[in-house]
């Protein structure tokens, strides 16, 4: 168990928006910070942080909650994981009891398979530095390959010993179960008998993007006709080979401030550049890209450079990753090394500054790149010319930006010297093939007549809900504040009958609403905001240092998950920019006052209003005949106070 005093401490000194800031890469907007949700695949920003509040909102899927709350979202962490990864974040020492054998049997199958992935990395180290075959054959190829012992650390690089059992046999003596070294592979079991599946090869370890360890890629060091080059661990739960990038962890702050992310294919090149000072680089680990790695760039930056080696087959094979470049909305750039060069190599024979020069330089556009690339094999042979030009408006049609489309289809035109006009038919045949149509908008020609559009049903509004969540965020963001109220008060006049009079009354804000509401003895109907209203009040009369972030810090994650969502629906509109279109929207703080008492007198009308519908509904039920006029004098009762509250309503200042 992790003490209090850490968890305070760890909320008292984490930053929201540092840490998702790791992640996501997020744009100033107003006070807020708003960046692409990493938990659905979106092309306009709808994940809003809050750095006053410390909390955070992903408008696309509904997850919203604290710094805590993220990590185990984007992560998968436990609780008690997310406050060990903060602590190490920011230098916080932990105080924790020991966990027990029983406590131990007790984590679910995913953290022991992350334990355990854990724990081969530091033996695999531990082989690497410490032993004599590790400091001989592994250690001596990394410094080889030009890495320094500093880079070998940062990167965790390590070395399973060239035994049938070692780190099996380590791992059972510390008791990880074998069924967790079997699922992770690193212990391959085949009846009686258990063996390491990355004997006598040098390891690299693949991070996620928090620095966890997934898995590993083994490299042999021998000349075995029949033992692959390079091995990776298999699919496992912690490990899905199509959805990690080498590297990215390292790499995450650096692509995020680069505002680019340099691509390359092996280990060795990723942890060349580093060393080189270029660190906005990652790999697909030697596997073809898929949609997911992209998408997970795509939450750092639009902008992606693919290095090539100078291998024109090699390269070949991987133009198709541009295309899933493309379809993903990013911006590619391509770079290619002279012929027998990789970025490994390169990196290594020159000094860092011609690496970045030679990086600025050679990166070409991809049409610049794939025209120069085929266009040395079409020559002056037209029908491979349009197979080229067919081929890059293959390429273009990928792009879902319609406007990004039309300017590279005009690079296209000049660079193969081609009409635009072919171009352009020829990508509307594309589209039409693949089931792609333009937007309505372009479909249209002048003088179209548009047919009007039927009127869909407005859903409607459950009104009460809303109420009783206005009220929540009102207690939320202004409870504790002093405000005066003005209301207007039913009171005898002199000749004897009732008129409104003015009063003004100066309260904080959620003994208004409290007041106000048991006055009424009005209840909350939905569950979840009876809960926190109770909570609420309670918090904002105990503590006079009352802070919405403590508060959500402490409550229950479901409470806290829903105080979330209506923090941040305040702020949506921001996500808009509308300072930008020179609509300005008046703060609430202005109106404190008015918005709370606008907000009870219409719940207040909306109860009156629900009351006058169920006792009409009565007078018209069988039976009721004898109590019709009684009915009726409540109704005139009801209908007097609605009156009274419209005239309320209206006058609200």
């Amino acid at each position: 168990m992790i003490s209090k005093s850490t968890i305070d401490n760890v909320f008292e000194t984490a930053r929201v928006e540092e840490v998702i800031g790791d992640f996501v890469n997020l744009k100033k907007s107003g006070s807020n910070f708003k960046g692409l949700s990493p938990f659905s695949d979106e092309r306009t920003p709808s994940f809003m942080v809050s750095p006053v509040k410390q909390i955070w909102k992903d408008f696309s899927s509904g997850k919203g909650g604290n710094v805590v709350a993220f990590l185990m979202e984007h992560e998968h962490f436990t609780y008690p994981e997310a406050i060990k990864y903060l602590a190490k974040k920011y230098g916080i020492e932990i105080e924790e009891t020991q966990q027990s054998d029983e406590q131990k049997l007790q984590a679910d199958e995913r953290e022991s398979m992350y334990l355990v992935s854990e724990f081969a990395s530091k033996h695999f180290q531990k082989n690497l530095h410490k032993t004599e075959p590790g400091k001989a054959i592994g250690l001596s190829y990394f410094k080889e390959r030009g890495f320094s012992l500093e880079t070998i650390k940062k990167f965790e690089l390590g070395y399973s010993l060239d035994q049938w059992d070692d780190f099996t046999k380590e791992a059972l003596a510390e008791a990880y179960k074998l069924e967790y070294l079997e699922k992770t592979g690193l212990t391959i079991v085949k009846g009686e008998q258990q063996f390491d599946r990355f004997k006598g090869r040098v390891m690299f370890p693949i991070h996620s993007m928090s620095g966890r360890v997934l898995g590993f890629g083994g490299r042999i060091l021998t000349n075995e006709k029949k033992a692959a080059k390079y091995l990776n661990s298999p699919e496992s739960e912690i490990y899905h080979k199509s959805k990690v990038l080498y590297g990215i962890n390292f790499a995450k702050q650096a692509i995020a401030k680069e505002d680019n992310c340099f691509l390359v294919e092996g280990y060795t090149d990723v942890i060349q550049f580093h060393q080189s000072g270029i660190e906005n680089v990652v790999s697909s680990s030697g596997t073809a890209l898929t949609p997911d790695q992209i998408r997970l760039i795509n939450r750092l930056t639009k902008n992606i450079t693919v290095l090539f080696d100078g291998d024109a087959a090699g390269i070949r094979a991987s133009l198709r990753g541009i295309d899933l470049i493309l379809e993903q909305g990013m911006n590619v750039r391509v770079c290619t090394f002279p012929e027998g060069e990789d970025p490994d190599s390169f990196a290594r024979n020159n000094s860092d500054e011609a690496l970045g020069e030679y990086l600025e330089d050679k990166a070409q556009d991809f049409i610049s790149y794939k025209a120069s690339l085929l266009m040395e094999e079409a020559k002056k042979d037209p029908v491979k010319k349009a197979e080229l030009i067919r081929d890059i408006v293959n390429s273009i049609s990928k792009i879902p930006d319609t406007i990004q489309q039309e300017v590279y289809l005009q690079e296209c035109s000049r660079i193969m010297d081609i009409s635009e006009n072919v171009l352009f038919s020829s990508l509307a045949q594309l589209n039409a093939k693949s089931g792609k149509t333009l937007p309505k908008q372009q479909q249209k020609k002048s003088f179209d007549v548009v047919k009007e559009e039927p009127h869909l049903k407005t859903p409607k509004v459950d009104e009460q809900y809303e109420l009783e969540k206005k009220i929540i965020s009102l207690l939320l963001q202004y409870g504790t504040v002093e405000e005066e109220f003005e209301d207007l008060v039913l009171k005898e006049k002199e000749d004897g009958e009732l008129g409104l009079e003015k009063e003004v009354q100066k309260t904080r804000v959620f003994e208004k609403i409290f007041l106000d509401l048991q006055e009424d003895e009005i209840a909350f109907t939905n569950p979840k905001f009876r809960d926190i209203y109770a909570e609420l009040i309670t918090r904002l009369n105990s503590d006079e240092k009352f802070e919405v972030k403590n508060f959500i810090n402490e409550i229950d994650p479901d409470q806290a998950s829903e105080i979330t969502s209506i923090l941040m629906e305040e702020e949506q509109y921001k996500l808009h920019e509308w300072d930008r279109q020179n609509i300005f929207v008046k703060a609430k703080t202005e109106t404190i006052s008015r918005h709370v008492s606008e907000t009870i007198l219409s719940l207040r009308r909306f109860l009156i209003n629900q009351k006058i519908n169920e006792l009409s509904e009565e007078i018209k039920s069988p039976g009721q005949e004898q109590q019709t006029q009684h009915i009726l004098e409540d109704v005139r009762d009801y209908l007097s106070l609605k009156k009274v509250l419209s005239e309320k309503l209206n006058r609200v200042m």
